[in-house]
């Protein structure tokens, strides 16, 4: 059952569970980044054998394939990833950036180049956790990027297949090719390439323990999106709030994994009361039922605080991934919100809106670093450039102040290269 306490009862940061230990799995994740260095296509097909039993001839998914998936899947979720698909570019495509150039009346010219990567990598978790909104939400942006070829991994079933959904998906998005890998071993492809999958700029995308580690082992080879944690609501609610709705959307993220964490912060004992009692009615009702009693009775916390204020101030502490605002007039409380992953307002706005459909991304920082990280996006698969053009003249009436600022430094190599082109003139 739920916990319910009084603000100042739980230290804020025992509201979120997150000094979770985790099983260390580095020196094994290390082996498989070294054996697919060394070995390439040979290492990926002995480690598909022996962790998804399944022997492959190829790792590339065909064009066959993927029109069958499409004509195995309902025509109706084609629809919707459809529309999913669409909303999600129409977000995106205002993040795009624009590069720029500065001209000044000596002649100087000065800008930024905004410039794709050349290829990114996707992974996407198969088997029964199956997200084909993470292949919309994580290729889409790098599409709109510009990014030139994207990349796809995905570990296959035992038949040597993919999810239809996952290829579904991977078709709306665009996504240029697509190859059956997963674990750490298909990480480690996309960071070295092999001599079936290329090597790619940045891997982005969810996955167990050993995916996280082997992105944390190949940052600065390559670029990664984030060490996403267990999945994370906080909801501040008025007492006029449905106690059967909270409870739902807490649940939305509770059946994650049990280590998610879902909490309520609110102004209302009774609702805090009664909320308890919907997710107990609720539980048992859900597929994952195990899952979302375990997340709810050992991460699950109600926090009853003096009023909404207060309330914005714990999410702000705890910097959540989802954030909704269950109140009458959202808006007047986005302003003060400094740190959340993506906020929900209203009462019609549940967290599994931005899973699917909505279209702001729901790749999101967790644990914590909301407060100084952000969801994904098209900046995400960009990098910048710049230049700088000076005139002779232009130079020359900069270089004695670039020389003193040079020496200052201790750096007189620097000084000497302001200067020689006028002593040479001379």
């Amino acid at each position: 059952m739920i916990r319910i306490a009084k603000f100042g009862e739980v230290a804020p940061e025992e509201i979120f569970a997150r000094a979770v230990p985790e099983t260390d799995v580095s020196g094994a994740v290390s082996e498989i980044l070294s054996a697919v260095r060394r070995d390439g296509d040979r290492a990926l097909f002995a480690y598909t054998e022996k962790f998804d039993k399944v022997a492959l001839s190829s790792l590339a998914v065909t064009p066959e394939e993927i029109a069958a998936a499409r004509a195995a899947v309902e025509p109706e979720f084609l629809r919707v990833l459809e529309r999913a698909a669409a909303n999600i570019r129409r977000f995106h495509e205002r993040q795009v950036r624009n590069s720029f150039v500065l001209t000044g009346p000596d002649g100087v010219v000065m800008g930024q180049r905004v410039i794709p990567v050349d290829r990114a990598g996707l992974y996407v978790p198969g088997g029964t956790a199956a997200y084909p909104s993470t292949v919309l939400m994580d290729s889409i942006p790098a599409k709109i990027a510009g990014v030139r070829e994207v990349v796809m991994v995905t570990p296959p079933g035992r038949d040597g297949s993919v999810n239809p959904a996952i290829l579904a998906a991977a078709s709306v998005a665009g996504v240029d090719r697509i190859f059956k890998v997963g674990g750490a071993q298909a990480i480690a492809a996309l960071a070295y390439g092999t001599e079936s999958i290329p090597k790619v700029d940045k891997i982005v995308g969810p996955g167990n323990a050993f995916v996280a580690e082997a992105k944390k082992q190949v940052y600065g080879l390559v670029s990664i999106d984030m060490i996403a944690g267990p999945s994370e609501i906080l909801i501040v609610a008025d007492g006029k709030s449905d106690p059967r709705v909270l409870a739902a959307d807490l649940l939305s993220q509770a059946e994650h994994d049990k280590m998610a964490s879902a909490v309520l912060v609110t102004d209302s004992m009774a609702l805090a009361e009664a909320v308890r009692d919907a997710l107990e009615e609720q539980i048992p009702l859900l597929e994952r039922a195990g899952i979302a009693r375990a997340s709810i009775d050992k991460n699950g916390k109600i926090i009853v605080a003096d009023d909404l204020t207060a309330a914005v101030e714990i999410a702000n502490e705890i910097a959540p991934e989802h954030l909704e605002l269950m109140v009458d007039n959202p808006f007047d409380l986005l302003d003060r919100v400094r740190h959340a992953g993506s906020v929900f307002m209203g009462r019609n706005c549940p967290e599994a809106l931005g899973d699917y459909l909505a279209g702001p991304n729901h790749t999101l920082p967790t644990g914590g670093t909301a407060k100084f990280s952000s969801p994904l996006s098209v900046d995400d698969f960009v990098k910048k450039m710049q230049f700088t053009y000076f005139t002779e003249d232009a130079l020359a009436d900069a270089a004695e102040d670039v020389a003193l600022f040079a020496r200052k430094e201790g750096l007189t190599g620097h000084a000497k290269s302001a200067l020689i082109r006028g002593e040479v003139k001379q």
